[in-house]
């Protein structure tokens, strides 16, 4: 172990949609965790790696914390707490921009206890003024009872390397316990279909919520040219579901497919054959085969 070296775990929390993973992408600069405008987009629990010179930290980007309406929620909630007792730091991520709610005081009030010291991040502070986001600030004063916070914007990098060094004062003397060109501790297929899964939630919109899963059945590279070929089971619930995935004359599988590549391509640094498959299973957020092929054990 380099003497002087420090290294530790920081959980990244919070209700869904707040900016979590654009926080992490933002900081670790590459993209690793799956960004949308829809809440619950992190289903498993993800660890990003950031080294510097003189310290190593591996983030967990927890999924948010919502109400479980299923198994796969179930599983969702039970990572992100599970993270609380097991790391050296929390990252409690809000919403400065769109206000302290009902879910965001829920998590306050599961942290209370932890012994990890909490630093909370108050996101999105682009997005308003300097007098607005005074005033915001004073009101989370007066009404929470935490005081290290910091206003970032995770979108710009605004801050980012302050919340750094809030990290580093409480990080002991500790290994470095990944390789320092290494950003994850997830195999290339998870976060492959975590690639497709985010194409799939920013073209369909609000047609199809969070009945979506990708599982990646094949990882082959051909033995006469540098191209990956790669195939891939979308998942969803309905006949009706099918249908709109595919698209007319198939267009939207189609435009997924192409997006979903293009970040393939630049996170294996080869060309790549990219085939998709709709699979219909009724219920497969409930279903515990389906969630465990999936990878949400």
């Amino acid at each position: 172990m380099e003497k002087g070296f420090r290294s530790g775990f920081v959980a990244v929390v919070g209700r869904p949609n707040v900016g979590k993973s654009t926080l992490l992408n933002t900081i670790i600069g590459q993209k690793i965790a799956i960004v949308s405008d829809k809440p619950q987009t992190t289903r498993n629990q993800i660890q990003c790696v950031l080294t510097r010179n003189n310290y190593q930290i591996i983030f967990i980007d927890t999924p948010g914390i919502h109400r479980a309406k299923n198994k796969l929620g179930e599983y969702m909630v039970k990572t992100a707490v599970n993270a609380f007792d097991e790391v050296d730091v929390i990252l409690l991520v809000l919403d400065i921009a769109d206000g302290i709610r009902g879910g965001d005081k829920k998590i306050m009030e599961m942290l209370q206890g932890v012994k990890s010291p909490i630093i909370v991040v108050l996101n999105k502070a682009d997005q308003l003024t300097p007098e607005e986001l005074t005033n915001e600030i004073e009101s989370f004063k007066s009404n929470f009872n935490f005081s290290n916070y910091l206003p970032v914007s995770a979108l710009h990098g605004r801050n980012l390397d302050q919340l750094e060094n809030r990290i580093l004062e409480y990080l002991e003397e500790g290994p470095k316990y990944y390789p320092d060109d290494m950003i994850t501790d997830q195999p290339e297929r998870v976060i492959i279909a975590e690639l497709i899964r985010e194409k799939a939630l920013g073209l369909l919109r609000e047609e199809i919520p969070h009945g979506v899963g990708v599982e990646i059945t094949n990882i082959s590279e051909r033995e006469d040219q540098q191209l990956m070929d790669i195939h891939a089971t979308i998942y969803v619930e309905k006949k009706s579901h099918k249908g709109i995935v595919i698209g007319k004359g198939g267009r939207m599988l189609k435009e997924i497919g192409q997006r979903a590549r293009e970040d393939i391509e630049g996170l294996l640094g080869v060309q790549v054959y990219l085939e998709l498959w709709i699979k219909i299973t009724e219920d497969w957020r409930n279903s515990s085969r389906v969630l465990r092929d999936l990878g949400y054990h």
